[in-house]
């Protein structure tokens, strides 16, 4: 992965000459160009317009309002025609120039226009961001009622049924462990979030300098933190918490320094490392905790026994760098996410070739996510699209959310009840909640 994200976009916007861009190159440099010119064409004409905005619900939406409270009637564009001038000038970041001619011809042609999830709302009181551009897993919801979203320096509590939001997290340090169970003579000083995960009661920020803090939802302060690595180029790229085979609650970071480390959840001691040639992007564990997917600064990715972190198979097909993966709950399907705008499905159990291809629209696979009943899968562009497929329609159906600005994540809640999708921006960014829908037909016969 790219040392240098979106630490870079967070600033650009409004003090884009006062950056110091000596280290990043050009053709990062030019993206960020073409997305700054791009969001103004947009912002410049929306500052006044949406700085006393409400936020938008459903009803409104119905009856015709933009779920992101954007007054498309007052600007000097349409909506389709802003639609179409991203799809022209969105410029999709790549590390590997390889040739895409025969993408297409793999790629699942799936039906949109699927009504899996409908718009609940969206609201603009809590705000989300992002340290680095390829790192998109930022949302996580423990509850169709809790959604816990990182916000520069924190990580934020918002409920949708209290419409109220709190901090259970600040970093701007410095950051020191309460526990005494767990002693760290080194505290860390203001930690920029560039992952984090949300699970079993437990929350985890990694760091851009390498850094994790480890935080109990029900315990007061902080448990854990520490630089988990002292590499130049250490980010924590990725987090994952999950149940071994033994049924204990394991910790996986997955870092830019090319080592995989599993921890403890009850003194947070390093259990394994796991090395590997190239930067670790992301991780998955399946279900049964007995195998790892492991993508990363490589085309190929890995299927590891999660033991050992001895390769099982390799994941040929993509082109580019992967940055997500996800089970689906059967244990089986997995999918991996790359910057070749596809993602790719695999059958744990006949490694040799993905059995399916899915496009996105304009970018990168930045997050996947799979509901608890494995009906649905969500994958997310870097921005503007959220595809959500139908898995018991072989993916064949899909439900496209179209949007407007920079996905930071999104997450389905636990009981599959609830979509999120958080949206970074300086103007519009919010978050925004789809619900379930349901084909209630016994109450027909109360018509």
């Amino acid at each position: 992965m790219d040392q240098y994200g979106n630490d870079v976009y967070d600033y650009m916007v409004e003090e884009y000459d006062a950056v110091d861009f000596d280290d990043v190159e050009e053709d990062m440099l030019q993206a960020a160009r073409e997305r700054v010119s791009l969001e103004s064409d947009l912002d410049d004409d929306l500052d006044n317009e949406l700085s006393n905005s409400t936020d938008t619900t459903a009803a409104e939406a119905r009856r015709g309002k933009d779920i992101q409270g954007i007054p498309w009637s007052r600007l000097q564009f349409t909506r389709e025609r802003y639609r179409e001038q991203r799809l022209q000038q969105y410029k999709n970041y790549e590390n590997l120039n390889q040739p895409h001619d025969d993408l297409e011809k793999e790629c699942k042609t799936s039906t949109k226009g699927g009504k899996f999830y409908e718009f609940r709302n969206n609201t603009r009181s809590v705000k989300s961001t992002y340290v680095h551009f390829q790192l998109r897993n930022l949302v996580w919801a423990t509850s169709k009622h809790d959604v816990y979203l990182m916000h520069d320096f924190a990580v934020m509590h918002w409920s949708p049924l209290t419409r109220r939001s709190s901090e259970v997290l600040n970093v701007r340090g410095p950051v020191i462990p309460t526990s005494e169970a767990v002693r760290n003579p080194w505290p860390l000083g203001r930690v920029q979030i560039s992952t984090m995960c949300v699970k079993n009661n437990l929350l985890v920020a990694g760091g851009f300098q390498g850094e994790m803090v480890c935080k109990f939802l029900d315990r007061p302060g902080v448990s854990y933190c520490s630089k988990i690595t002292h590499d130049d180029n250490a980010i924590t790229n990725a987090i994952e918490i999950y149940e071994s085979s033994s049924g204990a609650t394991r910790l996986m970071s997955s870092n830019n320094d090319a080592v995989v480390r599993v921890f403890d959840c009850e003194n947070f001691a390093v259990l394994s490392k796991f090395d590997f040639n190239w930067p670790v992007n992301h991780t998955s564990v399946s279900p049964d905790g007995r195998q790892v997917i492991v993508v990363g600064d490589n085309a190929d990715g890995i299927l590891a026994d999660s033991q050992t972190g001895k390769a099982i198979g390799k994941l040929i097909g993509h082109l580019d760098y992967s940055f997500a993966s996800a089970w689906h709950p059967d244990g089986h399907i997995f999918a991996t996410g790359n910057q070749d705008t596809t993602c790719r499905l695999w059958d744990a159990r006949m490694l040799g070739k993905s059995f399916a291809v899915l496009k996105g629209r304009i970018g990168a696979i930045r997050s996947i996510r799979f509901t608890s009943d494995g009906r649905f899968m969500a994958m997310a562009e870097p921005a503007d699209f959220v595809h959500i497929f139908d898995t018991k329609q072989d993916y064949n159906q899909c439900q496209e959310i179209d949007i407007f600005g920079e996905v930071a994540g999104i997450s389905f809640s636990p009981d599959t009840e609830a979509l999120f999708v958080a949206v970074t921006d300086r103007t519009y960014g919010s978050l925004l909640e789809f619900n379930r829908s349901h084909a209630n037909t016994y109450l027909d016969c109360f018509l």
